[in-house]
């Protein structure tokens, strides 16, 4: 059983930044992925970008440039760090992981367990 925690999230001015954080736990694949998603009501689910177990990092076009993902493996964690954030980028933020073999890596279908979902609000 796989169970992810999220925390960082809150409320930001336009052009600040902001760190989030995903902790995992019982995760015994060791070749398994975690990813970044977030979602805005009556849109579909977007990823963000991907991380592999050594730390291979795939962004999407939207955030490429401006969002990090970082990997620690001993705990282990993950963090996605935002700078320049902008009002676009309102939405709950999630941290996923999977097991599976194959896969569209920035698809939800991609992904088994997710986290419970972080706030991120940015005004301007």
């Amino acid at each position: 059983q796989v169970q992810l925690v999220e925390s960082g999230g809150g409320s930001v001015q336009a052009g600040g930044s902001l760190t989030l954080s995903c902790v995992a736990s019982g995760i015994l694949s060791s070749a398994y992925r975690m990813a970044w998603f977030r979602q805005v009501p009556g849109e579909k689910r977007e990823g963000l970008g991907a991380i592999d177990s050594v730390g291979n990092e795939r962004y999407a076009k939207s955030v490429k440039g401006r969002f990090t993902i970082l990997r620690d493996n001993t705990r282990p964690s993950m963090s996605l760090k935002m700078n320049n954030l902008q009002p676009e980028d309102t939405a709950m933020y999630y941290c996923a992981a999977t097991d599976r073999a194959s896969g569209t890596l920035l698809s939800p279908e991609f992904y088994n367990d997710w986290g419970q979902g972080t706030q991120v609000t940015v005004s301007s």
